[in-house]
């Protein structure tokens, strides 16, 4: 049954006072709130049956739309079966299946998954098998973690530690021995690129300097997005992967890929690590692990490094850590069904397919009204607008409510209009979004 509210009044919307929203302006959101009823493909529907074209996969997550009849069949089909089975001392064969499947996606050796239920947990899972890993070799003095500025990487305490946006920082004790490199954003070089920058893989060389100051032997880790999603969708500059990758792998320090937002299409790969050529030694990722259908994450980790780990203890547990719901079963048959759509469909090979046409049509948004800079890669974009003085952030969320109201749904973080459609969105589709945008940027001041 589907209940119908009043948009314009929160009086209408039961309960209001209850749900504490997360990552929302609550209070301005309870007085005139946005609802969602229901979903199919590539639009969203609200309570009054208003159709919203799905310009964010959800929250970047729902690559191959909503819905999904192939998805929606082995979620229910696997309720009835087996609910939930735990994954401590005991599994289920889909659990097993699942991540065999997953492990296929990714290049070289990445070939072992830890499952978790979210891109939170998976960062803080990695970050764990990062310091277990040094520990097993008998390098236990490695115990520092390096992450970037302008970084997400979840909210747990470690992908906070590690993380560089400092809204998420600020009002919480840190993890100590966190250092950051600098963010490649260039908006005097890099302004308006398509694709990747030629300038700025000189960022990267901060690393030696951090290794310098603190010593190689010190540290475990470097964590960063190989496109950095939540921040506002900062493209990494051609070389700048290649050289992180060097040089952790000189001093003996891991290289992991947060790919929460990056794995399973976004850029039409598998992975960014294929995309970009890099291979890193942990790769991260979620969202589309599943659609978005049931909460699911991973961790695929290097063979060498799992054996490592798994070797250094002659019986009982070898990694101390998990999670009551890893390998949940109906989040694994909703990971079978979606990476079974993906592949029945193409949808990868059609997100690269898609990418001219995609990089053009949001690059012709360039001119409008506030825009500082337009950067894209696969399917995703950034729209910089130009911040108002004294309210950082004000203009993006009016046209993120202009654009919900035209029936567009885009999502904003700061100043910056991050697009992220899922993989089945069509040519008029993406005309449609860019047309909106063109028409909302024209309204705002």
């Amino acid at each position: 049954m589907t209940m119908k509210y009043n948009m314009a009044s929160p009086m209408d919307l039961p309960n209001a006072s209850s749900f504490w929203m997360p990552f929302t302006d609550n209070k301005a959101f309870k007085e005139s709130p946005r609802l969602l009823a229901s979903a199919k493909d590539m639009h969203y529907f609200t309570p009054d049956g208003r159709p919203i074209l799905d310009a964010t996969a959800g929250l970047w997550c729902v690559n191959a739309g909503h819905t999904r009849p192939k998805i929606v069949e082995a979620i229910q089909k696997q309720a009835a079966e087996l609910d939930y089975g735990p994954s401590f001392q005991l599994s289920h064969p889909l659990a097993f299946e699942f991540a065999d499947h997953v492990a296929r996606l990714f290049p070289g050796d990445l070939n072992r998954v830890f499952f978790t239920n979210s891109g939170s947990e998976s960062v803080d899972t990695a970050l764990k098998i990062a310091l277990a890993y040094h520990r097993a070799r008998g390098d236990g003095a490695r115990t520092r973690l390096i992450g970037r500025e302008r970084g997400y990487h979840g909210v747990g305490f470690g992908g906070i530690s590690v993380g560089g946006i400092v809204s998420n920082r600020r009002v919480f004790a840190l993890l100590p021995g966190v250092d950051h490199l600098p963010h490649t954003h260039d908006l005097a070089r890099n302004a308006f690129v398509k694709g990747q920058p030629e300038k700025g893989a000189e960022f990267a060389d901060a690393l030696e300097g951090i290794i310098g100051l603190h010593g190689a032997e010190t540290i475990a880790a470097v964590i960063v997005e190989p496109l950095a999603g939540s921040t506002g969708v900062l493209v990494p500059p051609k070389g700048y992967l290649e050289r992180l990758q060097s040089i952790t792998a000189k001093h003996g320090i891991l290289l992991i890929f947060d790919e929460v937002i990056t794995a399973f299409g976004r850029l039409g790969a598998g992975s960014a690590a294929e995309r970009f050529g890099v291979m890193p030694d942990i790769v991260t990722c979620a969202k589309g692990l599943t659609n978005g259908s049931v909460p699911m994450g991973a961790v695929v980790v290097r063979q060498s490094i799992h054996d490592t780990i798994i070797d250094a203890t002659r019986s009982g547990i070898e990694f101390f850590h998990g999670y009551t719901y890893s390998g949940h079963p109906l989040a694994a048959a909703a990971g079978m069904a979606t990476l079974e759509t993906y592949r029945e469909e193409s949808l990868f090979a059609r997100a690269k397919e898609l990418e001219p046409y995609f990089e053009q049509a949001v690059h012709s948004l360039r001119g409008s009204p506030h825009v500082v800079d337009i950067r894209n890669l696969g399917l995703v974009a950034g729209i910089e607008l130009e911040g108002r003085k004294d309210a950082a952030g004000a203009r993006a969320m009016e046209a993120f409510r202009a654009a919900f109201d035209a029936g567009v749904l885009i999502r904003v973080t700061g100043d910056i209009i991050a697009l992220s459609p899922p993989l089945i969105i069509s040519r008029q589709q993406i005309d449609a979004i860019v047309e909106t945008l063109a028409t909302v940027l024209k309204k705002i001041a």
